[in-house]
């Protein structure tokens, strides 16, 4: 029966595969046309389009232009006004002007602000399959067909990944740009060829011009180099000592060949720049009265760099690598589990992941953390036996026939323990990055063990079709909800908001949706509103039927209205606010309808 299933999967995996791709591809970009601009899109717009049009970084400059550039290119194409004589381009601070110019690039310069916003996602969503493409690959090349087959469908099915892979952010792009990085860098580990150290440095490069947060691969990729030529079986082994340097100097040539393609996606794109651009940059967020040290030093080297032509494209870089760490200092205001706060708590990640991942797929997690840790406690049991050489000895075997998953696992727990005890709460989707190598692990060692314990191979096999027929239908059911997704225990996609917010229930996706919801509706002619997105409500609704709205707005008045949950839920919470700067009147309505996931409809007729 193994052998069947295993044939089967075998004889028809490209067609599975492109059955998987199929289904990311038409979800995507139904999403991609459904779904309202969400928040962080505003900023991110703009800045693809001006990066290519002007070659001129000031707008969003906290985050590397690579991806950017992606969205930017169909853009290009599509005779749009871009408007340079506007307060966000001439004299709007860095802070205010991304935002500014992505109101005015979307909804006032004349241009189909949902032409823009789709165009802008499909080469997202290109990424995106070439993600699943990779995962699959990267899992048959050290697995088998089967197990790459259920890697692809964790990625393919899940609705976290569907809810995000089409919009114009950072988060499924570094994930797709780490493991291609990851790949190649192995590569040239397993084998520190010219053609291998070419590669590793120029994906290493797109990294890096993918996300800042990429520097936490730096310490596994500097552990690799100077660690696998310990452990690698060389004979003579006094050759150990050349093959260590050969690898060190090999391992600065990758990181050069990175530096190299930084500095020349950055020239391009700042070749239009004026240098009192960044400057102004850093005069705003390293102010000159700024006593803290690390303030001090930071302007002093960027300034320093910024004097000399040849530096300014790293020194753009460097401002927003400087940027990233002054932020996730600063925190962001979040609300978190009946509590508002800028500050991070160590149990955020850890429990928004059990609300957010499907049950299937944690089932699958904790089966496979189940087995590893039997393994190790025998493992550990059989060590005590042994002496401490021959301890060495296989440890140095395991690590040399297990580099991969030993460089993806650690990648796993770093890049955990950061997100943990970072002071950034703003969205599960900061896991990403970890994602790929998640599934690859968890597949290759469920059919690993599989293949060892032939008496619960009948139980594996029942178990992973189960699960997998589960996350099709999580993926079915829960469509168009993907943004909002959360897993049966936490209530599903209507009810998550309930225990946090933000990206991970309402980022401004349903306004669209509400414009429908009122088309249907002729009897509301007017609509208090109080959204949180992307989307212009006077655009989407129409300025006679809106009516500003906020949570401190008195007095209450009779009539309808649209609030987003996320404004409802940090209002309520809020300790700072009171009773009259808050949503309690709320309290006591029931919502009348909820639009999407996102946004709640309430009728009031009972004040006087």
């Amino acid at each position: 029966m193994l052998q069947k299933i295993d044939y089967f999967l075998k004889r028809h995996s490209k067609k599975l595969v492109l059955t998987m791709m199929s289904f990311v591809l038409a979800v995507s970009l139904l999403n991609a046309k459904n779904d309202g601009a969400t928040y962080d899109e505003v900023a991110h717009i703009p800045a693809s389009y001006s990066y290519l049009s002007e070659h001129d970084m000031r707008l969003n400059p906290e985050h590397p232009p690579l991806l950017k550039d992606l969205a930017g290119l169909p853009l290009q194409f599509l005779d749009l006004n871009f408007d340079t004589t506007h307060s966000s381009w001439t004299t709007d601070n860095v802070a205010d002007n991304q935002w500014n110019a992505g109101r005015k690039f979307l909804y006032g310069s004349g241009n189909d602000p949902d032409r823009v916003i789709f165009w802008s996602r499909v080469p997202f969503i290109l990424l995106a399959l070439a993600l699943g493409l990779f995962i699959f690959r990267w899992t048959k090349e050290i697995a088998s067909i089967p197990a790459a087959l259920l890697a692809l469908a964790l990625y393919a099915f899940n609705p976290n990944v569907l809810g995000h892979n089409h919009l114009v952010t950072t988060d499924l792009g570094i994930a797709a740009f780490i493991t291609f990085s990851f790949y190649y860098f192995l590569k040239f580990i397993k084998q520190p060829s010219w053609k291998n150290v070419f590669l590793a440095g120029l994906f290493l490069g797109l990294l890096q011009l993918a996300k800042f947060s990429s520097v936490i691969a730096f310490p596994v990729f500097f552990l690799l180099v100077v660690g696998y030529p310990l452990i690698k079986k060389t004979k003579p082994e006094r050759k150990k000592i050349g093959e260590f340097f050969e690898y060190v100097f090999k391992g600065f040539l990758v990181f050069a060949v990175s530096i190299a393609a930084v500095w020349a996606l950055y020239a391009f794109n700042t070749s239009g720049m004026p240098v009192e651009v960044m400057n102004d940059g850093i005069n705003h967020y390293f102010k000159a009265n700024d006593s803290n040290i690390k303030t001090i030093y930071t302007r002093k080297a960027l300034f320093a760099i910024n004097e000399h032509e040849i530096l300014q494209p790293l020194g753009e870089y460097l401002f927003g690598v400087a940027r990233v760490f002054q932020r996730v200092a600063g925190g962001n205001v979040t609300y978190f589990m009946g509590e508002v706060s800028n500050d991070a708590k160590a149990s955020y990640f850890p429990l928004v992941f059990l609300m957010k991942e499907p049950l299937p797929i944690l089932v699958l997690l904790f089966f496979t953390l189940a087995v590893v840790a039997k393994e190790s406690f025998f493992s550990l049991t059989h060590s005590f036996k042994r002496s401490a050489r021959e301890n060495i000895t296989l440890l140095r075997e395991f690590l040399h026939s297990r580099i991969t998953e030993t460089a993806l696992l650690s990648f796993i727990i770093i890049y955990s323990f950061v997100s943990i005890t970072g002071n950034l709460n703003i969205g599960f989707r900061h896991l990403f990055p970890i994602f790929p190598f998640a599934y690859i692990l968890l597949s290759k060692k469920i059919f690993s063990y599989r293949r060892k314990d032939h008496h619960k191979k009948n139980f594996i096999n029942v178990m992973i079709v189960t699960m997998v027929f589960w996350l099709i239908i999580e993926a079915v059911a829960s469509y168009p909800y993907y943004i909002s997704y959360f897993n049966q225990v936490a209530g599903g996609p209507s009810s998550g908001y309930q225990y946090v917010t933000d990206s991970n229930a309402d980022w401004g996706q349903d306004i669209k949706r509400l414009k429908t919801y009122l088309e249907e509706n002729p009897r509301i002619d007017k609509i208090r509103v109080n959204y949180f997105g992307g989307g212009d409500v006077n655009h989407y609704l129409g300025e006679d039927k809106v009516i500003s709205w906020w949570d401190a707005r008195r007095p209450v008045e009779n009539g309808w209205y649209a609030i987003s949950v996320l404004f409802i839920q940090e209002s309520l919470h809020d300790e700072r606010k009171s009773v009259e700067e808050n949503y309690s009147w709320l309290k006591k309505y029931s919502p009348v309808a909820q639009v999407g996931t996102s946004i709640l409809i309430y009728h009031v007729t009972d004040i006087k």
